[in-house]
């Protein structure tokens, strides 16, 4: 395994002060992170805006933890990552909450929301993130597929997840999942081609 590169070896950088390669870490899994933020918040909640707070608190929370996470298997970080977004998603939520219930929400500034305020950082990974990559376009493309495909898409191309692990969570053969995951990103591809 190329330490250099791979996640396993970039953690193990980042555990020891590396700060550069937490950087290589946060480009490697930004995207596919994102996209399964978007997928665990509930359907009233997804705003691409939204997506990109979750994401930064997200790898803020990673960063600040890093020393509790431990390498199992490929994947594995991604798989961390994903559990951190999911309780930061469960924290704003009850914070929106009790907002509601104060009466006042406050929004950093962006384009849905000109009036916010202003980070105090505005060149943050996430917003350079956002303005590079064509994740609301991915997505929405996502959004077209009927559900299984959908679902499978996301356990092995974004998640990491084995054809193996894939099989055991949807209760299928191996066989079934991989032409599953075959006709889904057939599905997928005729969709990124712009013909539906």
């Amino acid at each position: 395994m190329d330490l250099i590169t791979s996640s396993h070896g970039l953690v193990q950088r980042v555990q020891q002060g590396d700060r550069d390669a937490f950087a290589r870490l946060f480009e490697k899994h930004s995207r596919p992170l994102a996209v399964i933020i978007y997928y665990q918040m509930g359907s009233n909640a997804r705003r691409m805006d939204e997506v990109d707070d979750i994401l930064q608190e997200t790898l803020l929370r990673a960063f600040r933890d890093i020393d509790q996470f431990e390498y199992r298997s490929s994947g594995s970080f991604l798989r961390w990552l994903a559990r951190i977004a999911g309780h930061v998603i469960a924290d704003l939520a009850r914070s929106q909450n009790r907002q509601k219930r104060a009466g006042e929400h406050v929004r950093f500034r962006s384009d849905t929301n000109p009036g916010g305020p202003e980070p105090v950082d505005s060149a943050t990974p996430s917003r350079i993130f956002a303005e590079n990559q064509s994740l609301a376009g991915f997505i929405g493309k996502l959004d077209l597929l009927p559900e299984d495909y959908r679902r499978v898409i996301l356990l092995a191309k974004v998640e990491g997840f084995t054809t193996g692990e894939i099989a055991q969570q949807l209760g299928k053969s191996n066989e079934a999942v991989a032409l599953l995951l075959h006709r889904a990103i057939k599905r997928l591809r005729f969709l990124m081609q712009g013909q539906e």
